[in-house]
């Protein structure tokens, strides 16, 4: 496997920030607050539209100085993620490992961006309200307190009952797959669990090939590898 580019996990980003954040504005622009329209006809696949503070599973942290330290904390953790990628592209790591890297980074920084800027450049969304970019009045929020636009969902199995016997669920319903999430949250899921699923071929460098010229001792050879 040929040494990796710095332009291959570049152009990862890039499409993966191309595609999440199109999304994200159109659905802003084109959905009211909750609404819920099918894909393709099938009841598991839909787009619906909530905003959550970025965290995970929408939950909140401190308040207003939460949202800050939040968003502070990423972008120093997209800034680590640059020079990061850089180092372990230069360093020679996997083809695998980098894909995986820049994955995540992109994913990382794509909520970032909502967070950063939405609630500058975006009016609010409401239940009957469609929001437009660059209102006359503002944002619904300051700089760094933008909510991150999740319009994913795939519940597969709706309106499911656990078996009797199941201790502390049984005879309860649940929805199989209820998260709703966007491209940047699938983005970082597949970097992860492809890592986890795959570390011991993914986390090491390449070995280089030796280089070989004809007429030359394998010393010489080695040498000039080095």
């Amino acid at each position: 496997m040929g040494t990796v580019k710095l332009r291959t996990p570049i152009l990862i980003i890039l499409l993966v920030i191309f595609v999440d954040q199109a999304l994200k504005i159109w659905i802003k622009t084109h959905y009211t607050f909750g609404e819920v329209t099918r894909l393709g006809g099938f009841s598991w696949a839909r787009l619906y539209f909530i905003e959550n503070e970025g965290m995970a599973w929408g939950w909140k942290f401190g308040g207003s100085w939460g949202k800050t330290i939040l968003t502070l904390f990423r972008l120093i953790a997209v800034g680590f993620g640059t020079w990061y990628i850089g180092r372990v592209v230069k360093q020679g790591y996997t083809r695998g490992f980098i894909v995986c890297a820049a994955l995540i980074y992109a994913g990382a920084l794509g909520n970032l961006i909502d967070s950063m800027v939405y609630g500058v450049v975006f009016s609010a969304s409401d239940y009957s309200t469609v929001a437009t970019a660059f209102p006359p009045g503002g944002g619904y929020s300051g700089f760094l307190h933008g909510r991150v636009v999740d319009m994913l969902y795939f519940p597969f199995i709706e309106n499911g009952t656990w078996p009797k016997w199941m201790p502390f669920v049984g005879g309860e319903t649940f929805t199989f797959f209820s998260p709703i999430f966007n491209v940047a949250d699938a983005a970082i899921s597949v970097g992860v669990i492809t890592l986890l699923l795959f570390q011991k071929r993914f986390l090491h460098k390449e070995t280089p090939k030796p280089v070989t010229t004809p007429g030359v001792t394998h010393a010489e050879n080695a040498k000039a590898a080095e």
